[in-house]
Formats: C-alpha cells, sequence, structure tokens
C-alpha cells in the first residue's frame, strides 16, 4: 500500500472484541503500527463473521486522548501516575481496612460487561473466597 508515495505496512491481527463476555472474533486492520479498523472473522467458532454494532467499532477507543495508560493512586487529594505494585499494594491495603474496620459486606466488586466471563469468574471468586463478601455486581449495559 502507498500513500504519497511513502510505503505503508498493513497487516490484520486476530482478536477478541472487548466488548462483552461473548468473545467474539475480529480482524483488526493495523497499519504503520496503529488500529485503523475492525473486520468480523469469518470462521471464528463464536461470532462466525457477524459482530454486532459496538463490535464494528472496537478500535476506535485503542489510540483514544482519554485512555488511561498507567494506573494512577490519590495522593493528597490528586490522581497520581504510578507503577502497578504500588496501585496493586494500595488497592490490597484499602480493601483489608475497610473489611477489618466496618466488616467484609462494606466491601463491593463491580464487574466488567467488557471482561471475559472468566475474568468476571475469578472478580467474583476474589470477593467471596478472599474478602468474604457476596457484594457482587455485574453492568452488562453498555
Amino acid at each position: 500500500m502507498v500513500d504519497n508515495g511513502k510505503e505503508l505496512s498493513y497487516r490484520l491481527v486476530p482478536s477478541t472484541c472487548v466488548y462483552c463476555g461473548t468473545g467474539c472474533g475480529v480482524l483488526l486492520e493495523v497499519m504503520d503500527g496503529r488500529v485503523t479498523g475492525t473486520l468480523p472473522q469469518k470462521d471464528h467458532p463464536v461470532s462466525w463473521g457477524a459482530l454486532c454494532v459496538k463490535g464494528w467499532a472496537v478500535h476506535e477507543f485503542v489510540h483514544s486522548e482519554r485512555r488511561l495508560t498507567a494506573p494512577l493512586v490519590r495522593s493528597g487529594g490528586e490522581l497520581k501516575e504510578t507503577d502497578w505494585d504500588t496501585a496493586l499494594a494500595a488497592v490490597a491495603e484499602g480493601l483489608s481496612r475497610v473489611a477489618k474496620e466496618h466488616g467484609p459486606d462494606a466491601v463491593g466488586f463491580f464487574a466488567s460487561a467488557r471482561c471475559t466471563n472468566e475474568e468476571n469468574y475469578l472478580l467474583q471468586k476474589l470477593a467471596r473466597a478472599v474478602v468474604g463478601t457476596n457484594n457482587v455486581d455485574h453492568c452488562a449495559r453498555l
């Protein structure tokens, strides 16, 4: 492919749609290292070449200016970028503190329709087996 005399690299990368837990197969169009479009994967065993309206637009958030690219931790009233170890330690400390002070049912978990069913299963296992709460909800209303 050529654009203004410059050779452009183009490839299709098989992936899984992230808009719900169904796991439809998509082909991401990648041009010069940037995801530029989405196509259905015709031979995928889940979706067989079909995508919902959100699946067709799955590529649009990849390069969004608003997308978080690093974990954030609140410090002094402000959100500041940090590394994953620090962020996870802050979450663990916060959950432990609340559960200890107010009991495990003071903690709730909110699962995401953009995660796979397996990831949501792991979240509810964490809530029930580790924290000791049944306060788990799921929002599939995208």
